[in-house]
């Protein structure tokens, strides 16, 4: 089984950042590993899904890259299993064209995905981004809005008091529909505030945005906090009286409001 390559000294102020980087593909491997030793990562390599999971089990990664074609494990379960030890910022790779896939890896909790071929340098810099997101806000004031508490200095988001199981780019999400509440936002927009991308996949949004509803809103299927602002995108509506309707009244839904 692979080992880890080299020291690092990851990102700055770090003692070292570890990236955990799973795919049978020796070449690919050892491209991505190369790349990411000198931009400063401490690598672990792994080649199949029970490699990784032994990998990640006995050094917690602090991002792991995640081929989802894997024989035997692929790397959607390999996903979930990896979420079930604790939270862990997940880049999928994936094949191009392969929608459906990309999409089902977002659904299990993937943070981000490269679609192959991909440049190893924009794959070391979607790593950085990751990374930077996941790094505690210095002096972030918490915020706080129908029922919802984010505190982004502690990463830590509640709903009525029970804290929340967020995926880092669905915590980034909600952070900022509190921030603008009444607001409303195009996907685009919403790519490039929470991503951090001026381009890719829509359908990157939307997925998070089904997901978050799923963990915030009372009846997901009748969302009223964060709300679709027809051939515009989405909106949060941060109002008490959204409150007490996602927290349990069965007032009817708006006629022709959207489900995703």
């Amino acid at each position: 089984m692979p080992g880890p390559l080299g020291e690092a000294a990851g990102l700055p102020g770090d003692a070292a950042t570890r990236v955990l980087v799973v795919d049978d593909d020796p070449t690919v491997a050892e491209v991505v590993s190369g790349y990411l030793h000198r931009a400063g990562y401490l690598v672990d390599r792994a080649a199949d899904g029970p490699a990784a999971l032994a990998r990640a089990a006995a050094h917690r990664p602090d991002l792991v890259v995640l081929d989802l074609m894997l024989p035997g494990m692929d790397g959607l379960e390999v996903c979930r299993r990896l979420r079930a030890q604790g939270p862990v910022p997940v880049i999928m790779l994936t094949a191009r064209g392969d929608e459906d896939d990309r999409i089902l890896g977002l659904e299990v909790g993937a943070d981000d995905y490269v679609t192959k071929p991909f440049s190893p340098r924009e794959l070391v810099l979607r790593v950085e981004s990751v990374l930077r997101r996941t790094r505690p806000v210095a002096a972030a004031r918490p915020l706080r809005a129908a029922g919802l508490a984010v505190d982004p200095s502690a990463r830590r988001a509640t709903k009525d008091g029970t804290e929340l199981a967020l995926t880092l780019r669905e915590f980034d999400l909600l952070a900022f529909f509190l921030r603008h509440p009444g607001r409303a936002f195009a996907r685009e927009d919403l790519m490039r505030e929470v991503w951090g991308w001026d381009f890719g996949d829509l359908s990157t949004v939307t997925v998070h945005v089904r997901r978050l509803r799923g963990k915030v809103e009372d009846d997901p299927a009748r969302p009223r906090l964060i709300q679709t602002v027809w051939g515009v995108g989405y909106r949060f509506d941060g109002t008490e009286a959204a409150g007490r309707s996602a927290a349990g009244q069965n007032r009817p839904a708006p006629e022709g409001e959207a489900r995703s």
